[in-house]
């Protein structure tokens, strides 16, 4: 055995006492060990396993065997067991790998610069072991939380790692029987009333989850009663090319990415459906936002999605209720941040007020891109009656709802009102 590796095995005590004082200090989970002698002395053993383990094997380069990785996988589904959140064990995995490069670090330096070769041994040793003997501990602690939790909290687990861009998503995933894809809708149910979570909705949204693939987990609560369902629905690039007019870039074969980036309002054709579906199990009036993005960029697309369904406006639950993007809503999210526009904005909606209808007839105006008859038959009005309630706006704001700006001034009212926001 080299300097380097006897160093290793002479500090392994003292390493091991560090890395569990470190746990205690630094991860409040794990605060209990400081009043659990038995569990503290648990704990030492595995890292003192560890480290003997690194010693024994690495000067040969030889691989962890399936005991080594068993034994591993029972300290995940340990702390598993224990109650421990995905964040905790994630930030026990980067404790663990900082702690054991900065002891490789200082058994090299104690060599006074020597031990170069064996330096490069330990870490040829160290990088594709460290991965197996993670990816063993991530398969045991999901074991334990496949045996322990509810089918729709997995599902959430799935959710919440996929946006934190957490590895665990694939043993989850593999769990859960579903199949990570390479983009994602993230969709944001905004629900100014949010349901209460009873076995009913919970059946009702595990069917959904089952039959579309699509983890789902709820956001934070209002404090108003408001609160969010946010859903990942899987895309490939092929179901965003898809999308694209007939014939459009197909002369250069754009790829998927750039189609996203240049056409924010891209929808693949499939997800108004999963939306309705998923607003008919919620049973409230709701605004969706949606954004998509790769897997590694799902948290700023959460991000997005948050903000257009705040901006977007709040409707019935049903089969049509309709996904906003960013194309639906950008004029609105800017108005939303610029509080004298706004104020502005919501003036000329209290002057609708005295109506009557003229909000809704001007909501149902623009969706129908102001086609007089579709509008009329949505409203179930007659078309003169329609007419007079568009000569009604522009009476009261002085603005004709058919022209360039009252198409871009009265089409934000209407969105910024239904928003509820």
């Amino acid at each position: 055995m080299g300097s380097l590796f006897a160093e290793l095995a002479r500090q392994a005590s003292t390493n091991a006492r560090r890395e569990v004082e470190t746990y205690t200090r630094e991860i409040p989970e794990f605060g209990f060990l400081d009043k659990d002698p038995r569990a503290r002395a648990e704990t030492l053993e595995h890292a003192m396993w560890l480290r003997r383990r690194t010693v024994e094997l690495s000067p040969d380069n030889s691989e962890l065997s399936k005991d080594d990785l068993d034994y591993i996988a029972s300290m995940g589904e340990l702390r598993a067991g224990a109650g421990m959140s995905l964040d905790s064990r994630q930030r026990v995995l980067r404790v663990h790998t900082a702690l054991m490069l900065r002891e490789i670090n200082e058994a090299t330096d104690a060599q006074r610069g020597g031990g170069v070769d064996e330096l490069m041994r330990m870490m040829t040793w160290f990088a594709p072991q460290g991965e197996r003997g993670i990816g063993a501990y991530r398969q045991g602690f999901v074991r334990v939380l496949r045996r322990r939790i509810p089918y729709t909290e997995q599902v959430a687990l799935l959710a919440r790692s996929l946006l934190n861009g957490d590895p665990i998503s694939a043993e989850l995933a593999e769990a859960l029987d579903m199949e990570l894809p390479d983009h994602c809708a993230v969709t944001v149910f905004r629900l100014p009333d949010r349901p209460t979570v009873d076995r009913f909705l919970e059946n009702e949204i595990e069917a959904l989850v089952k039959s579309h693939g699509a983890p789902v987990m709820w956001g934070p609560e209002g404090g108003d009663g408001s609160g969010e369902l946010i859903a990942l629905f899987p895309l490939s690039p092929l179901s965003l090319l898809s999308s694209l007019p007939s014939g459009a870039g197909a002369a250069q074969n754009p790829p998927p990415r750039a189609v996203a980036d240049l056409l924010p309002d891209l929808v693949p054709g499939h997800l108004p459906d999963l939306v309705g579906d998923f607003a008919r199990a919620l049973g409230r009036p709701c605004a969706v936002g949606t954004a998509t993005a790769p897997l590694p960029e799902l948290a700023d697309a959460l991000d997005r999605a948050r903000r257009i369904s705040r901006a977007a406006p709040v409707r019935r639950a049903s089969a049509r209720l309709r996904p906003h993007t960013l194309a639906d809503v950008f004029v609105e999210l800017a108005v939303a941040d610029v509080p004298f526009v706004d104020d502005w904005l919501r003036t000329v909606a209290r002057r609708l007020e005295p109506g009557p209808d003229l909000l809704s007839t001007l909501d149902a105006y623009y969706r129908h891109d102001m086609h007089r008859g579709a509008t009329a038959r949505a409203l179930n009005v007659h078309t003169r009656t329609l007419d007079y309630r568009l000569r009604r706006v522009r009476e009261l704001t002085g603005i004709d709802p058919g022209s360039t700006r009252g198409v871009r001034t009265l089409s934000a009212v209407v969105t910024r009102h239904l928003s509820g926001t």
